[in-house]
């Protein structure tokens, strides 16, 4: 994701709702009043209107009669401020603009304080750096006013910051133009700082000396003290004509770890255009940038991005760990890769279905269990099922007023797509507009046996860009145990569509009563039900991991483990885990594990023991196709049933286990 210089987290155009349309002052008592009727016919909010269509339902009517008269009978957001500089020019905040950037608003437009609004025409000047653009309108304003300009303004003047306070309409607050500080890039000018109190929706609007005369336009706020920013009026004046200018230096960062990549976007492109085409330019650059900054990103961090680099060995090494909710991968500060990020909540859904949800960095992860009773195609192959039963949760709220009202379908998504990762797992893409809030949310799903794992994030409009290029990457680093009932897995077996590359070396087969088996590249095995019942509700974990395949990373199967039941106090279970020979250098835990499952020692010794209120053995056995010598890679099947049972007993099930158990990783 980009993160731009520090001022852009301090500018005052956010989103802000809209009240009355008149000019008031604040302690400028000596502000000419004669001077207010031309300020005032020659200041504008900037307003985009309000969505006339709703995908979204509710579990009820929204409440608007909570909300305040003006705002529910608006038929526009009040975005930010411009003004008049004469000659059909207007002027406003850069950032303020870019709020129509793939909006789910109409575009923006400016409005006079009779409440008429006018349709912006032509963009003729624009600097991202300087943060200003230049336009003019489609239609003039019948009582069009310029305010004179003052190019060289005196410090420690009394100045006056106009603007559309939050949403209060145009309100003039007076202060002192207090100093001048260089621009944080470069030094190329100087910002105008001043005291006069300036809110959000201010951005864009004019400061103006004592005598009312233009001297510079309205953008942020300092972060650490009481002062605002302005960009002298002069900057403006003398910019090219005809010429959209970028030029600001900006840092990539994905959620993977704490390195950036610092560069400089360097773009320029002609004027004037109209607003979409200028919106269209604007976003090819910005994109463009993005794509560069990640790529250049990546190829930094390749010799230790997971699983390259020392950091990756102790997750490429250590044993399976089985986890039906998602975790990202992510390296530490101290440059170990490991799992992050946990189930913070569960939701329950009939059917024993549930959501469970938790989030790592700025994205959400969540597992949905598919509820019994949902067909197995519909949940896979529709999107909005899927959303729907996410919705009944109650998890997706609308704040109206003072009250939260249950977001109980989305409707259809706006965007849907499938990305296969490095690993060659199919996630279904998904975005849903949120046009009430200009968001969208968009959504990373994992088909899994028992439903789906997710990946998402809540961006603005204007993000979905930037935010698929994380996510694209970040699905990369998903790591996720596949779960379901033997019935469940019926069911996801017979959809190839679903399945990732692993499974074309990969073969689950159970008949009901009589026989389960699973066989890959690297091992099979089979039991019968003298070993552990085989039932439909039986759960079955494969345990896909990141490892080292021959010096190549890949993605397969670590451990398969087959419960007796689903039910929590039902411990009786069969597993076949696989162990690799840890590199010199790693913990004491991962080199004692191996040295006791390579030398056949307490407790991969064939030797029942009880724990916990089980019964437990293990084994080991060895490659019947690796070369000679000390075998690096070792797997080890085990059984356990709760209550007391004999060595004898617990032997001869281990021994079913091992019957047809072949080992085939070198």
């Amino acid at each position: 994701m980009r993160t731009w210089c520090d001022r852009a987290i301090r500018r005052i155009g956010v989103l802000v709702w809209v009240s009355g349309l008149g000019v008031s002052t604040a302690h400028a008592a000596s502000l000419d009043s004669a001077l207010l009727p031309k300020i005032q016919a020659a200041t504008f909010e900037v307003v985009a209107a309000k969505p006339t269509a709703d995908p979204l339902t509710y579990e009820k009517p929204l409440p608007l009669d909570l909300l305040p008269y003006q705002e529910r009978t608006d038929k526009y957001y009040s975005v930010g401020t411009a003004f008049a500089l004469g000659n059909n020019r207007y002027v406003t905040a850069a950032h303020v603009l870019q709020v129509g950037i793939n909006s789910l608003w109409g575009e923006p437009a400016l409005r006079d304080a009779t409440g008429r609004v006018y349709a912006i025409g032509k963009v003729e000047k624009f600097s991202l750096q300087q943060d200003f653009v230049v336009f003019t309108l489609a239609e003039q304003p019948a009582a069009a006013a310029a305010l004179e300009v003052n190019s060289k303004p005196t410090l420690n003047e009394v100045v006056y910051a106009v603007g559309n306070a939050l949403g209060t309409g145009v309100v003039i607050r007076d202060g002192l133009y207090t100093s001048d500080t260089p621009e944080e890039q470069d030094g190329r000018w100087k910002w105008m700082r001043f005291s006069a109190a300036a809110s959000p929706g201010n951005s864009g609007g004019p400061l103006l000396d004592a005598n009312g005369r233009l001297i510079g336009i309205v953008l942020m706020k300092s972060a650490n003290e009481n002062l605002n920013y302005a960009l002298p009026i002069r900057e403006i004046i003398a910019a090219p004509e005809g010429q959209a200018v970028m030029d600001v230096r900006g840092a990539y960062q994905l959620d993977l770890f704490d390195a950036r990549q610092n560069g400089t976007l360097k773009a320029q492109f002609k004027l004037p255009l109209s607003l979409a085409q200028f919106y269209r330019e604007y976003q090819k650059h910005f994109d463009a940038f993005s794509d560069e900054q990640i790529k250049a990103l990546l190829a930094k961090e390749s010799p230790n991005l997971f699983p390259n680099g020392q950091g990756s060995a102790r997750l490429l090494y250590q044993q399976t760990q089985l986890s039906a909710f998602p975790h990202l991968i992510r390296r530490g500060s101290t440059g170990e890769w490991s799992l992050d990020g946990s189930g913070t909540q569960r939701l329950p859904l009939d059917g024993n279905g549930y959501l469970h949800v938790g989030g790592v960095g700025r994205n959400g992860l969540a597992h949905l269990r598919r509820p019994d009773g949902v067909d197995a195609t519909r949940f896979y192959a529709d999107a909005k099922v899927r959303m729907d039963l996410m919705a009944k949760t109650g998890m997706f709220q609308r704040a109206i007023g003072s009250e939260n009202v249950k977001i109980t379908s989305f409707g259809k998504p706006s965007f849907e797509t499938v990305r296969m990762d490095r690993w060659q797992r199919p996630w279904h893409v998904e975005v849903w507009p949120l046009p009430y809030a200009n968001t969208l949310m968009i959504f990373y799903s994992l088909p899994v046996p028992d439903g789906t794992v997710m990946l998402t994030r809540l961006v603005p409009a204007s993000g979905e860009h930037d935010a698929r290029l994380d996510m694209d990457e970040l699905s990369n680093f998903v790591y996720v145990t596949y779960e379901g009932t033997l019935a469940q897995w019926k069911q996801f077996l017979a959809m190839p569509a679903l399945l990732p590359a692993a499974f074309r070396n990969i073969r689950v087969e159970f008949d009901y009563d009589h026989r389960f088996g699973y066989a890959s590249q690297r091992m099979a095995f089979s039991y019968t039900p003298e070993l552990q019942p085989i039932k439909p509700d039986n759960l079955l974990y494969l345990g896909f991991r990141f490892l080292l395949d021959k010096q190549k990373p890949a993605w397969d199967v670590g451990a398969v483990v087959v419960w007796k039941t689903p039910a929590s106090d039902d411990k009786n279970n069969v597993v076949v885990q696989r162990f690799v020979a840890p590199p010199a250098g790693l913990e004491e835990d991962l080199t004692s594990t191996w040295q006791k499952v390579s030398q056949r020692s307490y407790p991969y010794n064939a030797v029942a023991r009880q724990e916990d209120g089980l019964m437990k053995i293990n084994g080991v056995a060895a490659s019947t196709v690796a070369d000679a010598g000390s075998p690096t890679v070792l797997y080890s099947p085990f059984y356990g049933v709760e209550g007391s049972h004999s060595q004898d007993e617990m032997k001869r099930k281990l021994d079913l286990l091992t019957k047809d158990l072949r080992i085939s990783d070198p």
